[in-house]
């Protein structure tokens, strides 16, 4: 995956949304220390920047070096390029040594990820008994009726077939993705608990969103181009006046403690 987020680097850095305040106050409040997080396929560094605020060091990586050169840089985020499979030496070497960090965060991004392995680093780094991880995805912007009516189709008849397997999990809302590890305090299971943000989007916002998507790279490399004249079209006709709208984006949130173990 990392060859197509190479490609449209700057699409994701401009389009993908930022989080709600709220999810990342949930997150720090199930944390007792706040001195070190990493985040986990950073991208171009949306949610490095609201950890920032609230622990004193990010460690931020990414397997694509391209897209971490629209990450924004902030003193006390240090953005690592690792290699899409990490040894324990290179994870102590890039991210962390073991019992170090708080919080793991991966937004977006657990599914593409092998779980098995990620997991047992996860583990590794985490401080015991009270280290975090939060893992969460986003679904498809919500906007009006009719503009919602024409994603939904395109989602499914246009990108479906250039969807990458693993999407499903996506699709399912992180619900059936493994996820071993023990409730946080004051939650009784491990989620996917529900958040909300809010984007101001043009329609042209909406469309490089889209761009941005892997399934539009897959079909593009194919030689298909998903955003035709007809379907641009449809589009234009769901957005009604072009203006900017509020683009209701749903996120599911998949949160737990390693424990002792």
């Amino acid at each position: 995956m990392a060859k197509l987020f190479l490609k449209q680097a700057k699409q994701y850095a401009d389009a993908r949304p930022s989080y709600p305040s709220q999810l990342f106050q949930f997150i720090a409040s199930k944390t007792p220390s706040h001195q070190l997080a990493w985040d986990v396929g950073t991208g171009s560094g949306q949610a490095a920047k609201s950890l920032a605020m609230i622990y004193k060091n990010v460690i931020a990586t990414d397997v694509s070096e391209k897209q971490l050169e629209f990450a924004a840089k902030i003193p006390n985020v240090r953005y690592q390029h690792t290699p899409p499979t990490m040894s324990m030496a290179e994870l102590e070497q890039m991210v962390g040594s073991q019992g170090t960090i708080d919080l793991v965060i991966i937004a977006q991004a657990l599914h593409w990820l092998d779980h098995p392995t990620f997991y047992e680093q996860v583990k590794w780094v985490l401080k015991k008994p009270h280290g975090v991880i939060a893992a969460w995805c986003y679904y498809l912007p919500r906007v009006s009726d009719a503009v919602d009516t024409v994603l939904d189709q395109f989602y499914v008849s246009d990108a479906g077939p250039y969807w990458d397997p693993k999407r499903k999990l996506v699709d399912n809302l992180y619900k059936t993705i493994d996820f071993p590890f023990e409730p946080v305090d004051g939650v009784d299971n491990t989620g996917p608990l529900e958040f909300v943000t809010e984007v101001m989007m043009k329609l042209d916002d909406f469309l490089t969103y889209i761009k941005s998507w892997s399934s539009y790279q897959t079909a593009k490399d194919k030689g298909v181009e998903l955003l035709g004249e007809d379907v641009v079209q449809k589009f234009k006709l769901a957005w009604g006046q072009d203006g900017p709208k509020v683009a209701k984006i749903p996120i599911y949130l998949r949160i737990g403690r390693v424990g002792d173990a």
